[in-house]
């Protein structure tokens, strides 16, 4: 098997973001890398051929996802104290799980029958056109399902900070004023 050069420029970014949404300190800081992780996923996707599982994993997890878990971050996280160091204490001991988790997977699809298969079978015939059309046919429920899950959790991440900041703007201040 032969790796190009723009594979292992995404497989690293991919890694980059992983490895930083774990290790980071800040939360902020974390689902922006997580978001970088996403969008090398869906990059690696697209690289290797498969358009609709590289364009899903765009849409749903770096265009809805990963932009409602930094607005729920944002809305809802008050002034948080600066950290003395960027890095998580707790990162190096995922750093090791991930490695660990990572090596046992890679034991297994080189030991697995599957993975060296006698003959390659024929390439599956389903295009973009008729994933569209089953989405938007046959699975339309499950589609509005998600959309509506989204948009309730957003709505809900909104009703959260607001009742904070109300909570907030109603407690007096150590003077015995309210804060405005």
């Amino acid at each position: 098997m032969r790796t190009t050069l723009p594979f292992i420029i995404l497989a690293i970014l991919t890694l980059a973001g992983g490895v930083a949404a774990m290790t980071l300190r800040r939360l902020v800081h974390c689902a922006l890398a997580l978001t970088v992780a996403f969008a090398g996923l869906a990059a690696l996707y697209l690289n290797l051929g498969a358009e609709f599982a590289g364009l899903a994993q765009l849409l749903v997890y770096v265009g809805a996802v990963a932009i409602l878990i930094v607005f729920a971050i944002l809305l809802t996280r008050g002034d948080e104290d600066q950290a003395r160091h960027p890095f998580s204490p707790a990162g190096l001991a995922g750093v090791v799980i991930a490695l660990a988790v990572f090596g046992v997977l890679a034991w297994a699809v080189e030991t697995s029958t599957v993975a060296h298969p006698g003959t390659v079978g024929a390439a599956p015939s389903a295009t973009m056109k008729s994933i569209g059309f089953a989405l938007m046919q046959r699975y339309v429920l499950p589609l509005e399902v998600i959309a509506l899950m989204l948009t309730a959790a957003m709505i809900g991440a909104v009703l959260l900070a607001l009742r904070e900041k109300r909570v907030n703007l109603d407690e007096p201040d150590a003077q015995g004023s309210r804060t405005a």
